[in-house]
């Protein structure tokens, strides 16, 4: 027999990987809002207090509402870049959720969202303990010229066969 609650709960997550460094930051809210996405970068912000920041993100419409534009105009140092669409390959926070499913969620029964969330708290407090695993596990190594220069036109050609098709 299967268990199951007849109902399918879970927790809203939001994070960052610094590529450089392996530092996480990341969030946990009730419902995935343009609230809680400005609560998030704000998080951010306060945990990289000075320099730059250019935070890679998909298009999911939280992160381009108008609620946030305030914000990013006081905050100019923080510089959102949006991915083509259905491309999660370029997003390494998409490898950090299937780690997390991976280790937490998959083939796990919970009775609580309780349950869940101490066990999702405990993977991202561990991971967060090693930095170098986080970039071993999900950063490409940047060790030539090469591979830079096959992100780059791979994204660029994604970028533009996106413009000529919105522009049909």
């Amino acid at each position: 027999m299967i268990q199951t609650t007849g109902k399918h709960r879970g927790l809203k997550l939001l994070s960052t990987v610094d590529y450089c460094s392996g530092k996480i930051v990341w969030h946990e809210d009730e419902a995935y809002t343009a609230e809680t996405f400005l609560t998030f970068l704000n998080k951010v912000i306060n945990a990289y207090p000075s320099g730059t920041i250019t935070m890679v993100l998909d298009n999911a419409r939280i992160h381009h509402a108008k609620l946030l534009e305030p914000f990013l105009s006081a905050n100019k140092r923080l510089t959102l870049v949006f991915l083509p669409p259905y491309s999660p390959e370029f997003n390494i926070v998409e490898g950090l959720w299937k780690w997390l499913k991976s280790d937490v969620i998959n083939n796990v029964f919970y009775h609580t969202v309780a349950e869940i969330r101490n066990n999702v708290h405990s993977f991202m407090d561990s991971v967060m303990k090693d930095p170098q695993l986080i970039i071993d596990r999900l950063c490409v190594r940047m060790e030539s010229d090469r591979i830079v220069e096959l992100l780059y036109s791979n994204f660029a050609a994604r970028n533009r066969q996106v413009s000529l098709e919105v522009a049909r």
